[in-house]
């Protein structure tokens, strides 16, 4: 700007003030812009939000996440109790590892002395050692912030955060993030067949996510196709209706920023984000 005026000289003087404000905007500035809106992605606090009432929808029937902290129950699904917003299971390590982490912030607490039984049961649907009294410890402490802090540590730890990152690389914005995270909750990201990095994994043997000059549409139905082969190899898994009748939903009408109003359908249910 200071090149251009000492060109223009007395001339620019001239120019009325008022005329620098219709002038089009920067094209570097625009870009900036667009680039920094796009940054925000899933971790964007009322995008996060959507996601963790999507995600409860599924686990817990009811977009009130909050209220999940205290939910506990062996759902049958060979994976010991589940509980807590995201389902931690006894059976796969994410609750001992919770309890781990809430105990080293809290020593001392109620749930520390399973910690024996936690290690003893992982890997299996066994409830030994935590039987009679965890299901109603697990649910007193959750009125303890301490333990609900926890529990946002260990979800945003071992599951929002990767997905979010993982994500931003591939290019895609906060419906596919959201498709990630949602897969990594149910699968998580193990080693085997149908855990989240071997369904990405499977979708890169059929399409190209846009970081690599693929289309962000026909790259995430290609991730959901691999996430419903996925699904369907677990009895427990096989209502696909997460995938079809909520995020194929967001996915054909091209709200790849999964902004409301949003409504979808799970296990029958219908629900609803304004």
């Amino acid at each position: 700007m200071l090149a251009a005026g000492a060109l223009l000289g007395s001339a620019l003087l001239a120019v009325p003030v008022a005329a620098h404000a219709t002038a089009a905007p920067d094209p570097a500035a625009r870009s900036a812009a667009t680039v920094a809106a796009a940054a925000a992605g899933l971790d964007d606090p009322a995008k996060k939000e959507i996601a963790m009432k999507i995600v409860s929808s599924a686990e817990n029937s009811s977009l009130d996440w909050k209220a999940q902290y205290k939910y506990i129950e062996d759902i049958g699904d060979g994976r010991g109790y589940t509980a807590g917003i995201i389902g931690f299971c006894s059976g796969t390590g994410d609750m001992l590892d919770l309890v781990e982490y809430y105990t080293r912030v809290k020593p001392g607490n109620v749930l520390a002395k399973y910690l024996p039984a936690l290690r003893d049961v992982d890997g299996s649907d066994s409830h030994a050692g935590l039987d009679p009294n965890f299901t109603r410890d697990w649910a007193k402490v959750a009125r303890d912030a301490e333990f609900r802090k926890a529990q946002d540590h260990e979800r945003d730890r071992v599951y929002f955060n990767p997905s979010v990152k993982q994500g931003k690389s591939d290019g895609v914005g906060v419906l596919g993030q959201f498709i990630y995270y949602d897969a990594i909750v149910m699968h998580g990201d193990g080693t085997d067949s149908t855990s989240f990095r071997n369904i990405r994994g499977r979708a890169l043997s059929k399409a190209r996510p846009p970081s690599q000059g693929g289309n962000e549409t026909t790259w995430l139905n290609a991730f959901l196709d691999a996430r419903v082969w996925a699904m369907k190899q677990e009895e427990a898994h096989s209502d696909t209706s997460r995938v079809d009748t909520a995020q194929r939903v967001f996915l054909r009408k091209g709200n790849l920023n999964l902004d409301p109003p949003l409504d979808w359908k799970v296990y029958g249910d219908s629900f609803h984000i304004s």
